[in-house]
């Protein structure tokens, strides 16, 4: 006759059995919080991270400094990003010129400008250090492009998601947010942060970043870890650099 189990051998067993499921779990998922949680007892859990993506008051316009009232998250994957969640086409100001020949004029040299258009200018593009004859043209117009400096799909992962369609859409026509680029450099970068893509004109980098620390700033955007290290990288050879359109606290 089979001896019987007594009850406290079964408890044994089952916890046993919880334990050893729980080491599976953690063996197949090495980066889930309880893994973490484990290496650090401090570990914040996701929920209450999440509740503390708020930046708080810059006490100054250093870029360094602002970057460190930015909140510092993951990105939010959960939200399904379209392009048309910000614009569907170029503003129009009083005048009625667009916000991309705006952006033109303002970044080209030498503009000749036919209205609101601009027909030809010498652009010395920040990206890479080039000088690019522009010239519009079914085929040369793009070789001048508006890059949105904060990418909007990284602007809706990092916080974009939470704004308003009228503030969306004024990010996306944002001056601050918005450069005339050599077309292929602005293709490159497509929609990279600080920590997949920088300028090759090293020479810009520190002013490239500081923007987007302003950008992310102004819409209170938060930055993720491995962006913020990337951006440290840069600003440590200049910490100095100022923030752009901050100066009176937007």
């Amino acid at each position: 006759m089979a001896k019987k189990i007594s009850y406290r051998t079964r408890r044994i067993i089952a916890v046993l059995i919880a334990i050893g499921v729980f080491c599976t779990y953690l063996i197949l998922n090495p980066n889930s919080y309880e893994y973490e949680a484990l290496l650090d007892p401090n570990l914040k859990k996701p929920e209450e991270i999440s509740l503390k993506a708020e930046q708080t008051k810059a006490d100054s316009t250093k870029a360094i400094n602002v970057l460190e009232s930015l909140a510092v998250q993951e990105k939010n994957t959960s939200e399904k990003y379209y392009r048309k969640l910000f614009y569907d086409s170029w503003g129009i100001d009083e005048h009625g010129c667009n916000t991309r020949e705006l952006i033109l004029n303002r970044d080209l040299k030498n503009t000749v400008v036919n209205g609101c258009k601009v027909q030809s200018g010498t652009l010395n593009d920040p990206y890479t250090g080039k000088t690019i004859e522009f010239t519009r043209g079914q085929e040369s117009s793009a070789a001048v492009q508006i890059d949105h400096v904060v990418a909007l799909s990284n602007a809706w992962a990092t916080g974009a998601y939470r704004l308003d369609a009228d503030t969306r859409y004024e990010l996306s026509q944002d001056p601050l947010n918005l450069l005339a680029v050599e077309g292929q450099a602005n293709q490159d970068k497509s929609d990279g942060a600080a920590d997949t893509w920088l300028p090759s004109n090293e020479a810009f980098r520190c002013q490239y970043v500081a923007r987007q620390i302003s950008v992310k700033y102004k819409y209170h955007l938060w930055v993720t870890p491995s962006e913020k290290f990337a951006m440290l990288k840069v600003l440590a050879l200049c910490p100095d650099e100022p923030t752009r359109g901050l100066e009176q606290g937007t």
